[in-house]
């Protein structure tokens, strides 16, 4: 997925992640150069040399393969363009690796082993929409966590993070030498040492910080290295009278705290929940843009500026791809990684607890489908999920999609009412007349059943099946007694019987129509 914004250089991103997730190792051509985007190389891009175009992103991530091989493979890509990525990111870059970078004119990022490559990906993403130069009139203190927490340390004189409901870090300030294991750790995106959170938990600390507003101390636990701490818990003033959205934490240093401190963490706590409330309510310009092309705004839009405003093709074949988990939450942000992974160009975009990924260019559709099903797969062995993917594709170009998205969802919205008829994967055409046939029986209800069908599935719902078995047969009766595991007399008298009693004959294609949608409209 593909991120822009104005303003923001590679040193400022930096400062962002601050030295506890990344350090910086080579820049050859400065530290003011600018950043936007953002893109992944696997493994699978460098085995099967998959081309990225010269704009396609402004850092690439290395991620699982060998630094040296993904460094020669950017070579090739860029070669001849008159433009290199401005960094690249990796986690134990080897020497070999930061000289290919640096000649080639790339500055060289290590990331901490331990940090999880989603966290870096999502702060990465945030930077870019909401951390941008203070300095631009069209920055809004409003949306910056970051900096926020870090206003927050330098009043303080602590080290701040502001973390959701289910303890993801959302933002921090800088961090120090002094910063312990558990705020390394959380920061880096991996789950606090669990017997730190055991100790959290068994002391009352999250209770207390999702009851009430009141300043939390948690002392220090040398033998755990846990250093002094102070939390209040954000709570956001909605219709649920305060609902818990998270927790700021400030983890004491050598230096003596504000003698405010408590006042100035009962305020972080209020702006911070008006900030979470915005941003759910706001998303950022791509995103917006994004959701424009998908018909998601419901405003009409010029699909060519909007695809300026995004860096990518009007015209080309496309595709767009629906996610969704309908036991639960799905995962945007590690879908978001498999796209760029995919295609450093795909757009991603959530709403209603659906994802979209949008992929502006693509080859053969079949290879689209082959990565959604490697996607589904992949996220049932690793996170037990178990999603549904809708493909459309391919498409004639960006105009078609807000149409492709609404299409998408009628499968969706169809695949909830009868969640065994589509399969976990499929593409548009071929959960069309799945859909459509839904659609009009749930539309002819039970105001549109003829009473006759009524009828015969309360007086002999053994007949109602023979008659639904019959019809689906096109009346073949060997076929029929096959799949009803009865003899081919017993289907025909059957049959004559359900004539009987309906007053009809099933020869009439009309009546075969009204029977057929009947049964459909009435089944359990």
């Amino acid at each position: 997925m593909e991120s822009r914004t104005a303003g923001l250089g590679l040193g400022q991103l930096l400062l962002a992640l601050d030295r506890t997730m990344v350090t910086l190792v080579e820049a050859p051509r400065g530290l003011d150069m600018p950043v936007a985007s953002v893109a992944l190389v696997d493994a699978d891009d460098v085995r099967l040399g998959l081309a990225v175009g010269p704009g396609s992103a402004d850092l690439f991530f290395l991620l699982g393969v060998d630094d040296v091989d993904a460094v020669r493979w950017l070579e090739r890509q860029f070669s001849g363009t008159g433009r290199v990525p401005t960094a690249i990111f990796v986690k134990e870059p080897s020497p070999a690796a930061v000289e290919r970078a640096v000649a080639l004119g790339t500055a060289v990022v290590a990331v901490e082993p331990q940090a999880r490559w989603e966290s870096l990906y999502k702060l990465v993403n945030h930077a870019f929409d909401h951390h941008g130069d203070h300095g631009d009139p069209h920055h809004d203190p409003g949306t910056d966590l970051f900096g926020l927490a870090q206003s927050m340390a330098d009043r303080t004189r602590g080290m701040i993070s502001i973390e959701d409901e289910d303890s993801h870090v959302l933002a921090y300030s800088a961090s120090s030498d002094e910063a312990d294991e558990l705020r390394r750790l959380t920061i880096l995106g991996r789950a606090g040492p669990p017997e730190h959170l055991a100790w959290l938990a068994q002391w009352g600390i999250f209770d207390a910080l999702r009851s009430g507003t009141d300043v939390v101390r948690v002392d220090q636990r040398p033998e755990l290295g846990l250093r002094p701490r102070l939390a209040v818990g954000i709570h956001l003033p909605d219709a649920k009278a305060g609902r818990f959205a998270g927790t700021v934490w400030l983890q004491q240093g050598s230096a003596p705290l504000a003698d405010d401190v408590e006042e100035v963490l009962r305020g972080g706590a209020v702006l911070a929940a008006r900030i979470m409330s915005r941003l759910s309510a706001s998303p950022s310009t791509h995103t917006r843009h994004v959701q424009e092309l998908l018909g998601l705004s419901g405003d009409s839009v010029d699909v060519a500026a909007v695809a300026r405003e995004l860096g990518i093709e009007v015209e080309a074949r496309s595709a767009l791809i629906g996610f969704v988990d309908p036991a639960g939450t799905t995962p945007a942000n590690v879908i978001s990684l498999s796209a760029s992974a995919f295609r450093p160009d795909a757009q991603v975009t959530s709403s209603s607890g659906r994802v979209y990924v949008l992929l502006p260019k693509i080859g053969a559709p079949s290879s689209v489908m082959s990565w959604v099903r490697g996607v589904v797969a992949t996220l049932d062995r690793e996170l037990g999920l178990s999603l549904r993917a809708v493909v459309a594709a391919p498409l004639a170009g960006l105009a078609a999609t807000a149409t492709a998205r609404a299409e998408v969802d009628r499968v969706f919205d169809s695949a909830q009412r009868h969640p065994g008829a589509i399969g976990h994967v499929a593409s548009l055409d071929d959960a069309r007349t799945t859909v459509l046939l839904d659609e009009i029986v749930s539309r002819i209800g039970q105001r549109l059943v003829d009473p006759r069908i009524r009828q015969l599935r309360e007086q002999d719902p053994v007949l109602a099946e023979t008659l639904g078995a019959y019809l689906d047969g096109f009346g073949d009766i060997t076929a029929v007694a096959q799949r009803l595991h009865v003899h081919p007399n017993t289907v025909r008298y059957r049959i004559r019987r359900v004539e009987k009693l309906l007053s009809t004959s099933l020869n009439d294609p009309d009546d075969r129509l009204v029977l057929a949608l009947g049964l459909r409209a009435t089944e359990s």
